[in-house]
């Protein structure tokens, strides 16, 4: 089943978030409306802000209301994906050019600092206090996250514990954050709307790490990018620590680290680590924290959005691209 059968019943209310969307993005500047509207008519699966809408189904579900927020995270998202871009010299993303390529560095930067912005403009709408502190704590690790990427890079010494925690702060907390300030903004009672963090957490968690599988089992048509970016810009996922616990691996990826062309080794490494147990290994980890998310499911009320959290966790975990 494709991810938007999932939950057919907010197609209206998803088309008024896209549009909200390209509004909040617009300025006079044409420049940097173009190329704000550069990566967001580039597509993308709007996870972020299906999430935040379907919390909202847990309280007083007032789209009007919820939108502000679904808006907002997804502007955040956007943002850092721009940024994301510039730290890695990525020149393509949802297999467009990224802003960097397209302009440059500089236009990127700045692109990404005005979307964070607007989201941050959008989300004034909400008046609970408690949703802006929730908001501006995940920001914070959104940017430890990042900061702590640019450290890692190139290190083959990192543990799992430290892949954990950066893709945690990277990518889980600002689903865990959809989920929480979705069921805020709808006034769901805290006991739920803290149970949808833990989901959001958990399913964040698998999301990012078969992310991190796909770039080296997917097809460069289906990722947007070529396979194995994430190394080839110097990222540690988890399939790659894996596979460091044999010395003739790490002595190629050391290798690959100083080529001048790197196609070779690359192509080696992938194929080292599709035919290796690694794959295997690191589903696994991802499927335990889905296993988690299924099982605070299980604690919330049965309605139409559980049984759609629950398909899109599975889709999470079966995802081809």
């Amino acid at each position: 089943m494709k991810l938007k059968m999932m939950y057919t019943f907010l197609n209206t209310d998803i088309a008024l978030i896209e549009k909200e969307l390209e509004q909040r993005i617009e300025t006079k500047e044409a420049l940097i409306t173009n190329a704000s509207l550069h990566l967001l008519q580039a597509g993308g699966k709007r996870i972020r802000p299906v999430f935040v809408l379907l919390a909202g189904k847990f309280g007083s579900y007032d789209v009007n209301q919820i939108k502000h927020v679904a808006v907002a995270l997804e502007l955040i998202h956007m943002a850092s994906l721009v940024h994301d871009d510039v730290i890695d010299d990525a020149d393509m993303r949802r297999g467009k050019p990224t802003i960097k390529a397209k302009w440059d560095n500089r236009i990127a930067m700045y692109t990404g600092d005005y979307i964070f912005a607007r989201a941050l403009e959008t989300i004034t709408k909400i008046e609970q206090v408690d949703a802006h502190k929730i908001l501006s704590d995940t920001m914070v690790e959104l940017t430890l996250g990042e900061i702590e990427q640019i450290k890692d890079k190139y290190d083959l010494n990192q543990d799992l514990r430290t892949y954990l925690r950066r893709i945690k702060r990277k990518t889980a907390l600002l689903i865990a954050a959809s989920c929480q300030l979705g069921a805020i903004a709808a006034g769901a009672p805290e006991s739920i709307h803290k149970k949808l963090f833990l989901f959001g957490y958990y399913v964040g968690m698998s999301f990012q790490i078969t992310d991190d599988i796909l770039d080296f089992t997917s097809s460069e048509e289906k990722l947007g990018k070529p396979v194995g970016s994430d190394l080839l810009q110097g990222n540690i996922t988890l399939p790659v620590l894996y596979a460091l616990e044999d010395p003739d691996f790490r002595l190629k990826v050391e290798r690959l680290f100083v080529a001048d062309n790197q196609t070779e080794l690359i192509s080696e490494i992938i194929t080292y680590i599709t035919s290796s147990d690694v794959i295997n290994r690191s589903v696994k980890v991802s499927e335990r924290y889905l296993e988690k998310a299924m099982m605070i499911l299980k604690e919330l009320p049965d309605n139409k959005a559980r049984k759609a959290l629950y398909q899109i966790a599975k889709y999470i975990g079966k995802r081809k691209f």
